[in-house]
């Protein structure tokens, strides 16, 4: 309940290794052929993890990147949440608009995603080129219901919570990111939880400046399965050890 930010770079707590681990069970299996990462410590232990459990992409290049650091929460840094709410209610502000002193505000944060997906299209493009025409390439509609169809390319992106809230407005509102049917705006921009997942799949052209999202779309935001299996491997841990 502590808000790190970026002055606050710790590494992840035992029950964070835990969740991490029960994320990289759930990926195992996801064919992953580019990976960044925030160069913060808790990032970057949650990316190692993951790919050291996967079986297609181990040997994939972890780039780490600074653009995809936390937001900065500046002397609310290392404080209770609380004391967010605290400042934001006296300055007669939502929690969610407020900027503490020293801190990013939200359309700070949006510019370093806007500079990271910009560098993130043309590490793709230059990786992997683009499909010739007439080539099989996967449409949305036609994805299963991971979103693991026949794709191109597919990077794994280790972010932090409050920089992944930021992103997926940005997706949503300036990319007009098409949604799941079904999905409500809550639920989509709210908070994403630790090892939380979202899905998007981007379709790339050519353009004078580089390549362009032509489309964005959402396969699914904020996913928490593998927690529920995690709570469940650990009650199960519990119960033997009294038992014994």
């Amino acid at each position: 309940k502590l808000l790190q930010g970026q002055g606050v770079d710790t590494v992840l707590s035992a029950r964070g290794l835990q969740q991490a681990e029960a994320a990289g069970r759930h990926l195992r299996g996801v064919r992953f052929t580019n990976a960044f990462v925030s160069n913060l410590q808790r990032a970057r232990q949650t990316a190692e993890i993951l790919l050291r459990n996967n079986v297609h992409s181990a040997d994939v290049e972890l780039v780490s990147d600074a653009l995809l650091r936390e937001r900065g929460f500046g002397i609310a840094e290392g404080l209770p949440k609380e004391a967010l709410k605290n400042m934001a209610n006296a300055a007669g502000q939502s929690c969610r608009d407020f900027t503490p002193p020293g801190g990013e505000t939200t359309e700070q944060v949006r510019k370093r995603f806007r500079k990271f997906l910009k560098s993130l299209f043309q590490r793709m493009a230059t990786d992997h080129g683009f499909p010739e025409a007439g080539a099989d390439v996967a449409h949305p509609a036609a994805q299963d219901e991971d979103g693991l169809g026949q794709l191109h390319a597919h990077a794994l992106v280790v972010s932090h919570g409050a920089y992944i809230r930021v992103a997926v407005r940005h997706l949503v509102e300036e990319l007009q990111c098409s949604l799941p049917p079904g999905s409500r705006v809550g639920q989509v921009f709210g908070a994403c939880p630790n090892t939380g997942m979202c899905r998007f799949v981007v379709t790339l052209s050519r353009g004078e400046t580089g390549p362009q999202p032509h489309a964005v779309h959402c396969l699914f935001v904020n996913r928490k399965e593998h927690l529920d299996c995690y709570v469940l491997e650990t009650f199960i841990q519990s119960i033997c050890f009294y038992i014994c």
